[in-house]
């Protein structure tokens, strides 16, 4: 392209779903996007982090030949834009001087035009980039059309330093490519992010943002641009690939988006909702399973859960079992059926009774002189677990496993039984919210949805007090404080990290608080065997919160005495002793 600066530039943003190693496939969205994109008279393609490699790779970038097949499909790419057409932008990894980069690579005129390395690598959350690349050297601005184009990577446009250099080295707009996930309000986050490097430097942005689901993390796109005044360029649809080109003119000293699409938000409980149908979606999907099958036990969870299976992947693929026992009521066995009936998937009823008690008969000499408890409750829990495992392997069909973020907060549930599965739509989703998006779900349903319309987890199952039938009359609230104490303390604990006595000051009862969290301490060996599951919140378990499970610190529930910083003699200071 001529290196004469135009008045106009048109800008695409390929807001779509790579998937991790499919190196490939990766490269063949590319093609079609810069296809489509010609066809809308882009000058420019640009494309999410890391697209060819898929984001986050993790140590898969650290393999040779994985680094290998990521450089040739670019330099494949490069060589198909000889024949014109729009210039390309695209991650991926890239090896320079030994050294392993976080890139963009500009491709045009059947080059790699460009080349920038990533300089601000995020070390934090669920991020550790600093694992396996190095920094970049401080970038300067690429050229398209004569536009000098500044291209900051996600993480450096969240400090100032990167965007400062770019703005000082003669960039007139700034691409922003971006692996960034999604949690609950992360879209105010980012929009915070560029208004403060639009403000600071008098200089239009776009942010492109990908889509779709990577084990626990959800990309929802809803790429964006503002002009230099802050206002609003364009807004790209939440949770849906889309192929958009922005139109850019020259105004003076700066460039202003015309008539740029703008789609309404989908955020809130809506966003919750979409981010773990489009995780499931995409965990069965890129990991090549025919459909799943879970237990439908009456209960709200798994009714929330087959809801959003169905949504996901259509009710063809999902497979739901009743599994009763003597302890299971004759409600959950209707609320069961109807919620099957709504939602249109397969069902079948297979009662538990020989196993459980085939199991029992087995253990009866071991346990000679025992009273029955909580282990005869549990093998309930793993017979269903057994039966759905065997399902799965029958079948080729994933175990959707159902617990939420409260039950697994502290432990209430079962190894090896309830936990059996492959993938946790709703494990990073407090009780509150389960009921919460329950209700939402019978009177919405996102645009890609494959469930049908309406009511499809029955009002009973919703108003009903929660249970896991696991002895005669049994309810939550006969081991856990109620859900509307319980939830509020554990985001204390959990997402804000707060101290007991803390909680305790914001008006909970003490005795309530100290054993909500012995319980969410000592339940850390059983997370760790849990199951993946998307996260939504701020901090999730797995990738966000990476707590020993041999751990013998207990907070002591008083405020502690502060650091005495007098004594400096090397020796640590000394506080109160405390039961462990």
């Amino acid at each position: 392209m001529s290196d004469r600066p135009a008045d106009t530039l048109a800008i695409c943003c390929a807001q779509l779903n790579a998937t991790v190693g499919d190196v490939a496939g990766n490269a063949a969205k590319v093609r079609r996007a810069r296809d489509e994109a010609a066809t809308q008279g882009a000058d420019l393609v640009v494309f999410p982090e890391l697209f060819i490699a898929g984001y986050p790779p993790e140590d898969l970038v650290l393999k040779p030949a994985f680094q290998a097949a990521c450089r040739a499909e670019i330099e494949k790419l490069a060589r198909e834009t000889a024949s014109g057409g729009p210039a390309l932008l695209v991650g991926t990894p890239w090896v320079d001087d030994g050294k392993l980069y976080n890139a963009v690579a500009l491709l045009d005129g059947g080059t790699i035009a460009a080349l920038r390395f990533k300089v601000d690598l995020p070390n934090y959350g669920v991020f550790d980039e600093k694992r396996v690349f190095a920094a970049g050297p401080m970038p300067g601005p690429i050229s398209v059309k004569g536009v000098r184009l500044g291209v900051p990577i996600c993480e450096d446009i969240w400090g100032g330093d990167v965007v400062e250099c770019l703005a000082e080295t003669g960039a007139e707009i700034l691409l922003v490519p971006n692996g960034s996930p999604y949690w609950r309000q992360k879209d105010d986050e980012r929009l915070n992010i560029v208004v403060a490097r639009v403000t600071e430097h008098d200089l239009p942005m776009i942010y492109v943002n990908q889509i779709g689901g990577q084990d626990e993390l959800i990309f929802d796109g809803a790429s964006f641009g503002l002009n230099a005044d802050r206002s609003l360029a364009f807004q790209m649809a939440a949770f849906e690939e889309a192929i958009v080109t922005t139109h850019w003119v020259r105004d003076g000293a700066t460039w202003v988006c015309e008539n740029g699409v703008t789609v309404p938000p989908v955020d809130g409980d809506h966003g919750d909702y979409a981010a773990c149908v489009l995780g499931l979606r995409d965990y069965v999907n890129k990991n090549g399973f025919p459909g799943v099958v879970l237990g439908l036990s009456g209960g709200i969870d798994s009714a929330l859960v087959a809801a959003m299976a169905v949504d996901a992947l259509g009710p063809e693929r999902v497979r739901c079992v009743m599994m009763p026992y003597k302890y299971t009521a004759q409600e959950s066995l209707d609320d069961a059926a109807l919620c099957a009936k709504a939602l249109g998937v397969a069902y079948e009823i297979l009662p538990i009774a020989s196993a459980v008690e085939g199991l029992e008969a087995a253990l009866a000499s071991a346990f000679t002189g025992t009273k029955r408890d909580v282990t005869e409750e549990n093998l309930q829990s793993r017979a269903r677990g057994t039966i759905l495992m065997a399902i799965s392997n029958k079948f080729n069909l994933m175990v959707v496993t159902t617990g939420n973020k409260s039950e697994m907060s502290v432990g209430y549930a079962t190894l090896y039984g309830d936990m059996n599965g492959g993938f946790n739509p709703i494990k990073d989703l407090y009780k509150l919210e389960v009921f919460r998006l329950s209700r939402l779900r019978n009177a919405w349903k996102p645009n890609d949805a494959l469930g049908p319309d309406g009511i499809v987890i029955p009002e009973n199952i919703i108003t009903r007090p929660p249970t896991a039938e696991l002895r005669e009359n049994q309810k939550d609230e006969d081991s856990l404080p109620p859900y509307t104490i319980l939830d509020p303390i554990l985001e204390r604990l959990v997402e804000r990290e707060e101290p007991i006595s803390t909680i305790i000051a914001a008006g909970f009862e003490r005795d309530t608080v100290v054993r909500i969290e012995r319980l969410l301490a000592i339940a850390e060996y059983k997370r760790r065997q849990a199951a993946p599951g998307v996260k939504v919140t701020l901090k999730n378990f797995g990738r966000d919160r990476r707590y020993p499970i041999t751990n013998r610190f207990r907070d002591p529930g008083t405020p502690l005495p502060a650091p005495d910083t007098s004594l400096v003699t090397g020796q640590p200071v000394k506080t109160e002793a405390f039961d462990f």
